[in-house]
């Protein structure tokens, strides 16, 4: 028997049950709205644009799976630039680019309006504090003209050569031949490089010798150090400021471990510099190294008299181990990673040293026997099959895969993209590298010949192949880079067969240097046992 109380419960009950879904029905709406809206962004910006988070969680997605390929898939389905927007009320915000004409622009044409800028500087000024990686204006200019001096100094290519020699015939080949001779003939072989260069660099740029590619492989806090505080600064760059700068401020997570790096890092450079003017004081500077770049600095004087500060002296040195160390060490990586798949390059690359080396004059003794043949300067120079080999695989994998800038007044790139003043850009030189649109439909194939011409290697626009940068800021250790890669392939190829552990697995690691995440691990036998 019904009530009219039982009666008004059951409407009052219907009337809620209806409240309750029409919210739920205006929820699924919302939601429905902004993935459409969301969709709909993708398809003028290239990735979907959410409320609140902006294009962060594409990027979260893209640092997981692998940022430069995710950069690279971005910008050739947007034609070479897209905009990145991060979260709302923050200035997490990027112009990313590939485009050649937006590149010359940058680099050459309008140099001048591209700076490292103040949020560049302030990322990256843990690690690097003002050196000339870090710096703009007359700090820049100043570091950079000493340093290119010094590179271009017959005396600096003179020490290159004795050093080259002296690293990789008594050092890297008596590991080597100890590996096969022990039967232990798997290696890291990026380590070894990342070892060779190092020592070089520190020999050539602060008159050390620090001995890392020593039998045994001693090891050197530093290196770990310097490598974990480049891997952890280009993080910084893909968080937001307020996130990274609340980690450092609490001294947790990643943030932490970049404290105690640096701390590492400046020990280590430090006592690099107070030994070097300990010899200065003691008049032993010209040791068995002659002069060096920390050496020239040191003595250096401005207007007033004064010496160069300590913190610059310090700045200028990590710099230098950025790019002395990283960049050839790495591209060799990669590069005989490339030969093991592709074999014949190996066989041209074989037989263009067989032939130089060949037309060596009769009864000439330069080099030593066959078994240990030292390849000469002159030499080097002529290899032009390996050079483009060499270039080729810094095409598809740049040792400095991301560069960063800032806009300093209001600009357009020319491919219309409004620059407005404290724009952050980013140009990719991993994608570059990787653009159909640049290279061809081939562009993933690994092919020397396309930068041979009769048989001569054909430069390219540095704003086509840009992984020396270009412009004002090019590298200056270019062509110190090229002998060392040269030189070093040369020789190792001329006396060893190289093969990668199969099935090793090889990705990039997230770095301001393209680091093989896991190394590349490899096999070692002599030549001189296949004749």
């Amino acid at each position: 028997m019904f009530s009219f109380k039982s009666v008004r419960t059951v409407v009052s009950d219907l009337l809620l049950l209806s409240k309750e879904l029409r919210t739920i029905e205006f929820m699924f709406a919302f939601v429905l709205v902004v993935i459409i809206h969301s969709l709909r962004q993708k398809k003028n910006h290239g990735l979907p644009i959410w409320p609140i988070l902006g294009m962060l969680p594409s990027l979260l997605l893209g640092l997981r799976s692998g940022v430069y390929d995710w950069l690279t898939k971005i910008l050739n389905h947007q034609s070479g630039t897209f905009v990145f927007k991060g979260p709302w009320f923050t200035s997490f915000n990027y112009v990313v680019t590939s485009k050649p004409k937006n590149l010359k622009y940058l680099l050459s044409t309008n140099f001048s309006n591209f700076a490292k800028g103040e949020s560049f500087n302030y990322i990256a000024r843990d690690v690097f504090g003002e050196g000339f990686f870090n710096s703009d204006g007359v700090a820049w200019l100043l570091q950079r003209r000493a340093v290119s001096a010094a590179f271009h100094s017959n005396e600096f290519r003179s020490m290159t050569v004795e050093s080259l020699v002296d690293l990789v015939h008594r050092r890297l080949f008596s590991i080597l031949d100890n590996s096969i001779k022990s039967g232990n003939l798997l290696i890291d072989l990026q380590d070894l490089l990342l070892r060779l260069s190092f020592d070089n660099i520190c020999i050539l740029a602060f008159g050390v010798d620090t001995g890392t590619l020593n039998l045994g492989l001693p090891n050197i806090p530093f290196v770990k150090a310097f490598e974990e505080a480049t891997c952890v600064t280009l993080l910084r760059f893909f968080t937001p400021a307020l996130v990274w700068r609340a980690m450092r401020f609490l001294n947790l997570g990643r943030e932490r471990r970049l404290k105690t790096s640096i701390r590492e890092v400046h020990d280590f450079v430090d006592e690099v510099i107070h030994t070097k003017k300990k010899d200065i004081l003691s008049k032993s500077t010209r040791d068995k190294f002659g002069s060096n770049i920390l050496t020239t600095f040191i003595a250096m004087k401005d207007d007033k008299g004064s010496s160069v500060p300590e913190k610059i002296l310090r700045d200028t040195c990590v710099s230098l181990i950025l790019g002395g160390r990283d960049t050839s060490s790495i591209a060799l990586a990669w590069f005989f990673w490339f030969l093991d798949q592709n074999s014949v390059v190996e066989e041209k690359i074989l037989a263009e040293i067989y032939r130089i080396v060949g037309e060596r004059e009769t009864g000439s003794d330069k080099g030593g026997t066959e078994a240990n043949l030292v390849v000469m300067p002159e030499e080097v120079k002529r290899m032009e099959y390996l050079h483009a080999a060499l270039t080729e695989s810094l095409r598809l994998y740049p040792s400095v895969p991301l560069e960063f800038r800032e806009v300093v007044e209001d600009d357009v790139f020319p491919d219309g993209t409004t620059l407005k003043k404290g724009t952050k850009v980013i140009y990719s030189i991993h994608a570059v590298g990787r653009m159909k649109s640049i290279w061809g439909k081939d562009c993933m194939e690994f092919k020397p010949e396309r930068w041979l011409t009769d048989g001569k290697f054909a430069r390219e626009p540095t704003y086509k192949f840009t992984a020396f940068n270009g412009g004002p800021r090019d590298c200056l250790g270019k062509d110190f880079a090229y002998y060392q890669m040269k030189f070093i392939a040369a020789s190792i190829i001329h006396r060893y067969r190289v093969k990668v552990e199969r099935n090793h697995p090889v990705a990039p690691k997230l770095s301001l240097s393209m680091y093989m995440k896991y190394g590349l691990k490899v096999t070692i036998s002599s030549r001189r046992c296949e004749n």
